[in-house]
């Protein structure tokens, strides 16, 4: 069975959420991207960690471990671990309704922060006119684009979940591709 799993997409995509549904029903370790890439700061998602700063923490916590699941994008400082994964599963969805997720999200995580006169208000509007992009934008950003040149780059097989599917959807589709349904992973 496949140890070292990858699930990627654009923001908003579901990829946390079903990396969460996944080492629930596995027993897989999960790890977040954005644990590493982000410094934790009293404002979040504005300080980035350097790219060996990022790996050297991600190697430590992986190791501890014999199954995982990784959320998150890693491209351009996640180029180490390309070999290492045994799966990527990359999730799809339609462009309005990753943007009314987002800003579902946005709206549970911050409040009124992100309303105009909020703290987070210009930062929030700043983050979904960049998620907006994923679709059309070049690879100089998280994109397809960029996801789909990092594929290519890839060993391990890539399994597309796409379309607006609900987290048991995705978790069977992908439970049936590595031939599992119950835990002990760890």
């Amino acid at each position: 069975m496949m140890k070292r799993i990858h699930i990627m997409g654009a923001s908003g995509a579901g990829t946390t959420t079903l990396a969460r549904a996944f080492a629930e029903k596995t027993g897989y370790a999960h790890f977040d991207a954005d644990d590493y890439y982000w410094v934790p700061t009293p404002i979040r998602f504005t300080e980035k960690r350097r790219p060996e700063e990022r790996n050297g923490m991600l190697q430590k916590d992986l190791e501890k471990v014999l199954a995982w699941v990784l959320s998150g994008s890693m491209c351009r400082w996640g180029d180490p671990w390309r070999p290492d994964f045994e799966l990527v599963v990359y999730l799809s969805l339609p462009q309005d309704v990753r943007m009314q997720r987002l800003a579902e999200r946005e709206r549970q995580r911050y409040g009124a922060e992100i309303e105009p006169g909020g703290s987070r208000h210009a930062l929030h509007n700043e983050f979904m006119e960049w998620a907006k992009q994923y679709d059309e934008a070049g690879p100089h950003m998280r994109s397809r684009a960029l996801h789909e040149a990092w594929f290519a780059g890839l060993d391990c097989p890539v399994l597309r979940i796409e379309g607006d599917l609900t987290v048991v959807e995705r978790l069977g589709i992908l439970l049936q591709r590595i031939g599992a349904s119950e835990g002990g992973a760890r």
